[in-house]
């Protein structure tokens, strides 16, 4: 679905990614796990097309798109969630999806597909996103992102300052969709738990490379807390 391929990246002459290589399988769930600095907002932004490749290519869905605009990767499947729990503050909940809907053949259905999705957000419907919780304008992000029926779902840091119930919800949804087929999700999380609960594989990224890699969920060879503990040792040397 998405492969990255000796990725450089950066801000200027400022290099922030150096050659990273990993890969979304069609169906897959990634996590890339990382200090704050090491590149991880700026490898997704990269695969997104807001951060200029220097060097290394981009596929997506069998297509290069390493030079596409933003606006023609999301044509073409790929949804990005950024990190804060962005969203028209001054616009209501049920509005907030409308933007997103409106236009789009199957719009009603798809707001009614994501308020199943997150039932908690059926009763704000007439609430102001800026006076919804972190949690709830998290969810509202990721509905919205999943409105547009995206191939990939790009997630950057979804659990951050969010209550534990809600990072269960959402960690159920992201499996629950994973599972059902032709939707793919690539997350930065710095939950290592969440992490690698959800995803399939995982990488470790520390000053903009991978320093180690393996499999999580089902897939890990070993018990979650034993993949946990050696995550948390790379993340320390």
């Amino acid at each position: 679905m998405l492969e990255l391929t000796d990725v450089r990246a950066g801000y200027g002459r400022t290099e922030v990614v150096h050659g990273v290589t990993m890969t979304v399988p069609d169906g897959g769930v990634v996590a890339v796990m990382g200090h704050n600095g090491a590149g991880k907002t700026t490898l997704l932004r990269a695969a997104v097309g807001l951060v200029k490749i220097t060097h290394g290519t981009v596929t997506f869905d069998g297509t290069d798109v390493t030079h596409m605009r933003p606006s023609g990767r999301v044509a073409r499947g790929i949804a990005y969630v950024p990190q804060g729990q962005q969203s028209f503050g001054q616009l209501t909940t049920e509005e907030n999806l409308r933007v997103v809907a409106d236009g789009r053949k199957r719009g009603k259905e798809k707001i009614k597909e994501v308020l199943d999705l997150f039932p908690a957000l059926t009763t704000l419907l007439d609430r102001r996103a800026g006076l919804l919780s972190g949690g709830q304008r998290q969810q509202l992000a990721i509905a919205r992102a999943l409105i547009t029926e995206p191939k990939l779902l790009i997630l950057d840091e979804p659990t951050e300052g969010i209550q534990p119930s809600v990072v269960a919800e959402i960690e159920r949804t992201i499996t629950e969709l994973a599972s059902r087929g032709g939707l793919s999700v690539l997350l930065v999380e710095q939950h290592i738990g969440f992490a690698l609960e959800s995803a399939d594989r995982y990488h470790v990224l520390e000053a903009g490379r991978v320093t180690s890699s393996g499999a999580g969920g089902a897939g890990a060879d070993v018990s979650i807390e034993t993949v946990a503990a050696d995550v948390r040792a790379a993340l320390t040397i």
